[in-house]
């Protein structure tokens, strides 16, 4: 009942899903940093490649690249990672997309696009890696997988992200959907539903001094989220000390899914 056993994920395989910036980046640098082997995917190639270059001063990372809401890009990723590795601990599906308009405006292709790749690709994806990750399993150390969801999927967002908000609520369902499923194979599935964090998709509240005081002020713990929020977070999920939670979505947000 150590500590550094309870949380240890050293020389576990992990795959993060949009890995090259934001949490996606934060999770993969953690996972690192505590001894996982890491493969990161994204849509942009360069993107991808850069950071994990960054990231191999942590550890051993790979830079696989893809749309994984693609058919095709997402078959060649799985067939690039079977090259590597015939075994999977982790999967987190992180990868995500968001789409603002106003109501009456907000057009049919925003909404496909951003389910496409918040909702079907990690469904797909799981799928896909449903033998590695069924490899790496047992009784006391299931394998993992942990979907990124929202606080937007919790709750009704301020904003006019429709296509976001839904996608969010269904990876929560999805999580739990699969959890049920997948019990026997001693995989879980867990989900995080992270509030405001650094970010690019955060980066039009954040940037502004105004509308980041305004975040930080609705916020019951007073603060943005930082790595060690969702990383603490994700190694939990990810070792020993939750190999008897699944299907749970954990809100990592100050407090502002439960307050009020």
């Amino acid at each position: 009942m150590k500590i550094a056993d309870l949380f240890d994920v050293q020389g576990k395989i992990a795959v993060v899903t949009g890995g090259s910036r934001g949490i996606g980046y934060m999770i993969s640098e953690g996972l690192l940093r505590n001894g996982a082997r890491v493969y990161i995917t994204s849509r942009k190639s360069e993107d991808c490649l850069q950071a994990a270059e960054t990231l191999r001063q942590y550890g051993e990372c790979t830079a696989l690249p893809a749309d994984l809401s693609d058919d095709d890009s997402r078959t060649q990723f799985v067939e690039d990672l079977r090259a590597a590795e015939s075994r999977l601990d982790l999967l987190v599906n992180n990868a995500g997309a968001a789409w603002g308009a106003p109501l009456g405006d907000f057009p049919s292709s925003g909404f496909d696009k951003v389910l496409n790749v918040n909702l079907k690709a990690p469904f797909m994806l799981t799928q896909d890696l449903l033998p590695e990750l069924r490899a790496a399993a047992s009784a006391d150390d299931p394998s993992r997988v942990i979907m990124i969801g929202s606080i937007d999927g919790l709750r009704v967002p301020f904003g006019d992200n429709y296509s976001y908000s839904a996608s969010k609520a269904g990876v929560h369902m999805l999580t739990r959907h699969l959890a049920h499923d997948l019990l026997r194979d001693h995989v879980t599935v867990n989900c995080i539903a992270p509030g405001p964090f650094e970010s690019k998709m955060m980066s039009y509240v954040l940037d502004d001094p105004d509308r980041r005081a305004a975040v930080v002020a609705s916020t019951p713990l007073g603060r943005i989220g930082t790595p060690e929020d969702i990383v603490g977070a994700v190694i939990f999920l990810s070792s020993r000390a939750s190999a008897w939670l699944t299907g749970v979505t954990l809100p990592v947000d100050g407090g502002i899914s439960t307050h009020g």
